[in-house]
């Protein structure tokens, strides 16, 4: 199809930065087909449609990763390699957030609030269940980090069902991400008219999120990543093989640097965000 020969796998983490543009664009003619085609379902359908046009080079590129598991011996080579696919990875995270930024900040407010509607209702449910535990720094930490878990380990089951499928996570995070700094940056630029103060707000909404969410999502990615190899691994090789046994050691590696990454995010999420923001 038209959208998977855009960029290959094997170019994409050469050039992981076209991945930014390639995100903004597949999540952009989501959002306009489903606000065409689906207005009143369009807050998932666009999750849904940049979740399609994504499966393509996600796919290609887990099998590409497993494929370095059974060539490359050295554990801290195959780390190296799976960073660059990791790293096109948050630039296509980082695309179409940055996308769903754009519309939501730019569409008339009746469209807004259709086009969002159900990702608003979740921020102000997270927002609500947050509220709660801002007194004791602890236990937001400790409600931040367990819920991000339990994201990860939604990502690992969706990548090792489907191969690929935590990419649907990632995109829905993506959306209410974007849909949180739009609102943001809407809610403080009522009577702005000077573009540098407009920047600065819009600079100040995404860096709000992005502190603790870029660490974040790169560890749904590793996790994801780490299932997704595993899951084509099984349908390739045999259990009892020496290469399958290194497809599960370099897995569960890659799981535990997703865990400690998330500790480190919820730690930034609960200390670091309240004070710079």
């Amino acid at each position: 199809m038209v959208v998977e020969s855009l960029i290959k796998p094997f170019k994409a983490e050469r050039k992981p930065w076209e991945m930014f543009f390639i995100g903004m664009f597949y999540s952009s003619i989501a959002i306009l087909l489903s606000l065409w085609i689906f207005r009143p379902h369009a807050s998932l359908v666009m999750v849904f449609l940049t979740v399609t046009a994504s499966v393509p080079i996600m796919y290609g590129t887990i099998k590409l990763e497993e494929k370095k598991d059974l060539e490359i011996s050295s554990e801290r080579a195959l780390i190296k390699e799976h960073g660059r696919a990791l790293s096109f990875f948050i630039f296509l995270f980082l695309g179409i957030t940055i996308s769903f930024t754009l519309w939501y900040v730019f569409l008339p407010a009746n469209v807004t609030n259709t086009l969002f509607s159900i990702q608003t209702k979740t921020i102000t449910d997270i927002n609500t269940q947050i509220t709660g535990h801002s007194v004791n720094q602890f236990a937001l930490f400790s409600k931040i980090f367990f819920n991000n878990i339990k994201v990860l380990i939604l990502c690992l089951v969706f990548a090792f069902v489907y191969g690929f499928g935590a990419i649907f996570i990632l995109a829905w995070n993506a959306s209410v991400i974007g849909a949180a700094i739009g609102n943001f940056i809407r809610s403080n630029v009522s009577g702005v008219a000077h573009f540098t103060v407009y920047f600065k707000i819009a600079s100040l909404g995404i860096l709000r999120y992005m502190v603790h969410g870029i660490p974040e999502i790169l560890a749904y990615f590793i996790g994801g990543l780490a299932a997704g190899i595993v899951s084509i691994a099984i349908i390739k090789h045999d259990f009892r093989s020496k290469k399958f046994q290194n497809v599960l050691l370099d897995s569960t590696d890659l799981l535990l640097l997703s865990i400690v990454i998330l500790l480190v995010a919820a730690l930034l999420e609960s200390f670091v965000t309240p004070v710079l923001f």
